[in-house]
């Protein structure tokens, strides 16, 4: 009984952050009489997606595909790991992860940035089925978020927000293996780190918006 419960609770660690796990055992916010819901003034939410997913995944096997696309995330995970962000999720062949969610961390911009260079650097020596070289995109952005956890059947922590939105749309308007990040994470990181000057991208819901490129460590 005790290595079932150990087991049930490793699964559960493996799909929400411990801090979340940890609120739902204490029954700090009864799943079923209210969901666990945050409002975190400052985070850094990163996302990273592979380019020309679509025309590469047409190009392979399934079972190809699966075996690239866990070789990835496992990767990530790895970074996320190391720095100390949360993985949110994937959807198709896109990666998000936060830093100072579940829990508030001062240097939560440095975090994200020092991940979204070393998941630049974890592909370098990854190829395609077809030989092609691997390339992704990645945009970073801080700000507030509403996090929380939904669903009664099966668990999910995820944000919500104008930062997420922002995020996801540098990345999507980002350019191949180059980190594009919000005008509020570069104030952030400005000091410590080197970025390209500042370039306009227009962002569904926000029109023409400021950005730069992360260039490194300063």
């Amino acid at each position: 009984m005790d290595r079932a419960r150990r087991r049930a609770d490793d699964l559960l660690r493996n799909t929400l952050p411990g801090a979340i796990v940890d609120r739902l055992q204490s029954g700090d916010t009864p799943p079923q009489e209210a969901q666990i819901a945050d409002g975190l003034e400052q985070v850094t939410v990163l996302f990273a997606d592979l380019v020309r997913f679509t025309e590469h995944a047409s190009r392979i096997a399934p079972h190809e595909l699966v075996v690239v696309l866990d070789d990835v995330f496992t990767r990530f995970d790895e970074v996320a790991d190391r720095v100390g962000m949360e993985k949110i999720k994937t959807v198709g062949d896109a990666y998000m992860a936060v830093a100072g969610a579940p829990d508030p961390r001062p240097d939560h911009a440095d975090a994200a940035a020092q991940m979204a260079l070393d998941v630049m650097g974890c592909l370098e020596d990854l190829r395609w089925p077809t030989g092609e070289p691997m390339a992704i995109r990645v945009g970073v952005a801080s700000g507030p978020v509403v996090a929380g956890v939904i669903g009664r059947r099966k668990f999910a922590y995820d944000l919500w927000g104008d930062t997420v939105n922002v995020a996801s749309r540098l990345e999507s308007h980002g350019e191949p293996g180059r980190i594009l990040v919000s005008a509020a994470t570069h104030e952030l990181l400005v000091d410590r780190y080197a970025f390209s000057e500042p370039v306009t991208v227009e962002l569904k819901g926000k029109g023409p918006t400021r950005a730069w490129f992360l260039l490194g460590r300063g």
